[in-house]
């Protein structure tokens, strides 16, 4: 697991375009599980395109610390397979 925020962004960089499924903690002992597209990384935030039939919304941003706090666990599949490529928890 990366340690620090610019090792997650490196890793985070290495993976866009790639599809994802995401785990965040919703508060209160809720669990949100959503699927998508890494789609861009910025300095301080990433954002995923979600799927559409899944999703009410298209795009959600998380920042480097919630990975890093384990807030958000990423899971990377290769499309092609649907094997693990890189879990970040």
């Amino acid at each position: 697991m990366p340690k620090t925020l610019a090792d997650i962004k490196r890793s985070l960089d290495s993976n866009l375009g790639k599809r994802l499924m995401l785990k965040a903690n919703g508060g209160r002992r809720k669990t949100i599980e959503r699927s998508g597209v890494l789609a861009e990384t910025y300095p301080s935030v990433f954002v995923v395109q979600l799927d559409q039939e899944e999703n009410a919304f298209e795009r959600v941003s998380y920042s480097y610390a919630d990975v890093l706090t384990e807030t958000v666990q990423l899971t990377f599949y290769d499309e092609a397979t649907g094997n693990i490529i890189l879990s970040q928890q």
